[in-house]
């Protein structure tokens, strides 16, 4: 979400991904395995797959073996 990226951007050891930020994208990159422990990254990255697969049609989500929701 925006208010995560916000937040998260700010944290020691994580910054914007430079090549997706440059393009507008709101991706963060964990520069060090202490700003961000791998439970919570895990989390972060389930929650991006989430609302990745909920974008798209539900065609792409049938022929890529998602569930409609």
């Amino acid at each position: 979400s925006d208010i995560a990226y916000d937040i998260l951007k700010e944290q020691p050891g994580l910054r914007p991904a430079p090549y997706l930020a440059s393009r507008g994208m709101k991706w963060i990159q964990r520069q060090t395995r202490q700003s961000m422990d791998d439970d919570a990254l895990e989390d972060y990255l389930r929650e991006s797959h989430r609302l990745v697969v909920l974008k798209l049609t539900k065609q792409a989500r049938k022929e890529l073996g998602f569930a409609a929701s």
